[in-house]
């Protein structure tokens, strides 16, 4: 296994329930830019957050680098949306001689629409602060994800409902 697994997927795709897995499995640290802007931010970035977004991602690249060169592992929970954004990301572990992985959430139509049902009502219900997906949001996200490639990824994960 890498030493940074990278997981690209959709919002609500699953893939912090499968980087919390994995993890587990790996022994190693997840870092995640949902849970820093959570915890700092409150989700109240509102028009900054893109540009914060990719401050956070910026330093967490730096702080899993470090993680590494410590002799851990890291897995990055965040989309990866964009294929200029997964090959930059290739291009710096790679220029720092850190061995990584992209692990791909594939999941059909009804299942991700079913996953974002379920999530904007533990937002209604106050059991999340994640953010609600409304149909504004939802078109930005179908806007911007890029779905990778098959060359792309590494490990291609058929998302499953447990």
């Amino acid at each position: 296994m890498a030493d940074v697994v990278l997981i690209c997927g959709r919002i609500c795709s699953g893939k912090s329930f499968y980087a919390k897995n994995l993890a587990e499995k790996m022994s190693a640290v997840t870092l995640s830019c949902d849970e820093v802007s959570a915890d700092i931010f409150h989700h109240s970035e509102g028009e900054n957050f893109d540009t914060i977004a990719a401050d956070i991602k910026r330093y967490l690249h730096k702080i899993a680098a470090r993680i590494v060169k410590a002799g851990g592992k890291v897995v990055l929970d965040w989309g990866f949306w964009t294929k200029s954004e997964r090959r930059e990301v290739s291009e710096y572990y790679a220029g720092l001689g850190i061995s990584f992985e992209w692990h791909y959430i594939s999941i059909p139509a009804d299942e991700w629409q079913r996953n974002i049902e379920l999530r904007n009502a533990s937002v209604l219900a106050g059991e999340t602060t994640d953010f609600y997906v409304d149909d504004g949001l939802m078109q930005k996200l179908l806007d911007r994800f890029e779905d990778p490639e098959r060359d792309e990824i590494d490990v291609w994960h058929e998302f499953k409902r447990l």
